[in-house]
């Protein structure tokens, strides 16, 4: 089972969405502000891509931090803002047998698929 991680309202969501309806690819969305987010995914996401990867510094979230919050970043301390705000992951996050793959580009997802 394939399960897209997001954000319902945001742009990339909505073309990762697309691309899967479109290629007729069975999948579950997971808000990840309405529905939460265990550490534990967090953690396991982080394994597999790397915090650097999964964490949104280009975002507004991140932006409106304060400068201690943005300094000294380590795994632990990314993945609590991550818990805290949500809006700060990297979208879309797709699982597929415990594959997790960050962003969405057209040409990995027709790979993928």
């Amino acid at each position: 089972m394939v399960i897209l991680y997001g954000i319902k309202n945001c742009d990339t969501m909505k073309k990762a969405r697309t691309w899967l309806d479109q290629h007729k690819v069975e999948y579950r969305f997971h808000d990840v502000r309405v529905d939460g987010l265990e550490e534990k995914t967090l953690q396991q996401w982080t394994r597999s891509v790397g915090w650097e990867t999964l964490l949104n510094t280009r975002g507004t979230t991140w932006r409106q931090l304060s400068d201690k919050d943005k300094s000294n970043i380590t795994e632990a301390k990314a993945i609590k803002l991550m818990l805290q705000h949500p809006a700060m992951i990297k979208r879309p996050v797709l699982v597929q047998n415990k594959m997790v793959h960050v962003g969405f580009k057209e040409q990995e997802y027709q790979q993928l698929f």
